[in-house]
This record gives C-alpha cells, sequence and structure tokens, in this order.
C-alpha cells in the first residue's frame, strides 16, 4: 500500500498570496499534479490539516476544486489551526467522513491493509491543538474495535516537541494522555502530522511520529530560544508511506521540484565495492 501525505496547503482565495509573498495556490496545484503523476500511483491521499489559510468559504471552494481537477484516488482530509470546523465541513461535506461526526472531523478509514483513523486537533481561535475527552474517547473506540490491524494516526499538531521554540508552544497540549492511550494499542505504528512546516521526526511510545514539511512554504530552521518564527520558500515537498508485506512501513519524502537527472551511477574500475572484485581479493 502506497499513501501519500500532503500538509499545510493554505490554499486562499483567487489571486491573493499568503503571508504577503507565497502562491499557495499555484504550489498546491504543483503538487497535485506531481502526486498524480506517480508511478506506481499512491492508493490514497491523506491532507494532515491546514487545507486553507484563513478557513474561509472560498478557500474551501478552491481546494475542493484543485482536489477534482488533480487527484483520482481517495482523498482524506482533516483540519488544522487556519481552518475553521464549521466551513470545513460545509465546503468540504462530500469528502469522505468529513460529516461523519456530529460534532468533529474524525473518522476511520478501514478499506486497506493499514488503518487509517483521521482526528480532529483544532482549538477555535488558537494555533495549539488538543484531543478534549470527547475526542479521546472517539480514539479509544477506534482502536479497540482493531487491535491487530496495522495502523496510521493522521492528525494535525505534533504530539512531541522539536526544539523550534515557537513551533513547540503551539503543539498537542494533551500529549501526554495520548501517549498512555497509546500504551494499551500497540498497533499503532505512525503518527501522521504537519502544522510544523518542516520534515521532522520523532517519537510518542513505540510509535513513530513523523512531521511532514509543507507543500506550499517551510519554516525557517531555528533552535533558539525567543526568536520568532519566520517562513522561508525552501524547496516543497511532502512524504510517502509504503507498506511492503512483513516489512513495515517505510516514508519517502518526494520534492515537488524537477532536479537535474536522473544520470547514471558511473564508477571507476577501481571502484571498492564491487562484490566480484572483493571476491578475487
Amino acid at each position: 500500500m502506497l499513501i501519500a501525505q500532503l500538509s499545510d496547503l493554505h490554499v486562499r482565495p483567487r489571486g491573493v498570496p499568503a503571508a504577503r509573498v507565497v502562491e499557495t495556490n499555484m504550489l498546491v496545484e504543483r503538487a497535485l499534479a506531481a502526486v498524480a503523476a506517480l508511478n506506481p500511483r499512491p492508493d490514497a491521499v491523506v491532507i494532515s490539516g491546514d487545507v486553507t489559510e484563513c478557513g474561509r468559504p472560498e478557500e474551501y471552494a478552491m481546494a475542493a476544486q484543485f482536489f477534482r481537477r488533480h487527484l483520482a484516488m481517495p482523498v482524506f482530509v482533516v483540519p488544522g489551526n487556519h481552518d475553521r470546523r464549521d466551513n470545513f465541513r460545509a465546503g468540504l461535506a462530500h469528502m469522505h467522513g468529513v460529516t461523519q461526526d456530529p460534532d468533529f472531523v474524525q473518522y476511520v478509514v478501514d478499506d486497506y491493509p493499514v488503518r487509517l483513523v483521521m482526528l480532529d486537533t483544532l482549538v477555535p481561535e488558537a494555533g495549539y491543538g488538543l484531543l478534549c475527552p470527547k475526542r479521546m474517547a472517539f480514539l479509544e473506540r477506534a482502536l479497540s474495535d482493531a487491535p491487530t490491524k496495522p495502523t496510521m494516526l493522521v492528525f494535525h499538531h505534533p504530539p512531541m516537541l522539536t526544539g523550534s521554540a515557537g513551533m513547540d508552544s503551539i503543539w498537542l497540549r494533551n500529549t501526554a494522555e495520548l501517549g498512555a492511550l497509546l500504551q494499551k494499542h500497540p498497533q499503532v505504528e505512525r503518527i501522521l502530522t504537519g502544522h510544523h512546516h518542516r520534515n521532522i521526526v520523532g517519537r510518542l511510545g513505540h510509535a513513530i511520529v513523523i512531521v511532514a514539511p509543507s507543500v506550499v512554504h517551510q519554516t525557517e530552521l531555528c533552535l533558539l530560544p525567543g526568536i520568532e518564527d519566520q517562513l522561508v520558500l525552501e524547496p516543497p515537498a511532502f512524504n510517502l508511506h509504503l507498506q511492503l508485506a512483513d516489512c513495515g512501513i517505510a516514508t519517502h519524502t518526494v520534492y515537488v521540484e524537477r532536479f537535474p537527472g536522473p544520470y547514471p551511477f558511473v564508477v571507476d574500475d577501481d571502484y571498492p565495492g564491487y562484490p566480484e572484485k572483493a571476491a578475487r581479493a
């Protein structure tokens, strides 16, 4: 199974940049086209939050148009802190699971070898995330329903600290509670998040946490305390999660841009890594 994870699209009304300088709509369409062109094609696409920049109805209309235009495979979405839940549910109501729960955008995708539990960590008018008691109860029921099937959790706010002071102030607030729940559910192999606009890998208990880069702009790498976060136009990227039979899950980072190459690996005759030369030595 092959899952493409895109994050932090920050779609805007037509012709309006994000943060004054980022043409997010153009970059989102380029990323979706890159996913559609992959060979093999992903079985599914998950989008780990911040579908829009401001949660406006016209932004969700643009996002829905982009998804229809480029992606033929199933697309599963959850909100981030830039989204507005009511507008999200209204503008993307046609997408799988978005309105399945009466209160939150949370649902289970059980059609694949890897089970996807899509979670809503949005706190209205706040940058940080939370899984409130209702959402934690949903997660516990979902995990208890399939205790042996490999599972990924997908939500927006990372449940770990990264050393970036600004981003760490708006992480998932009840990470300790989530970690205690996961102790009872070893089938959770990956936690897929976004929010930080950088490719970061960590762990919560036994589960590997993967923070996806953004498909539009990235956050400047800064591990110094007290420095305000800033965006940089580093290359847009997304992740591919590949499940191989009996070999677990491998994650690849894919850049949207095309670069020079490919070139063949041609080495000198005295390259020491040839097995046949080692055998003759």
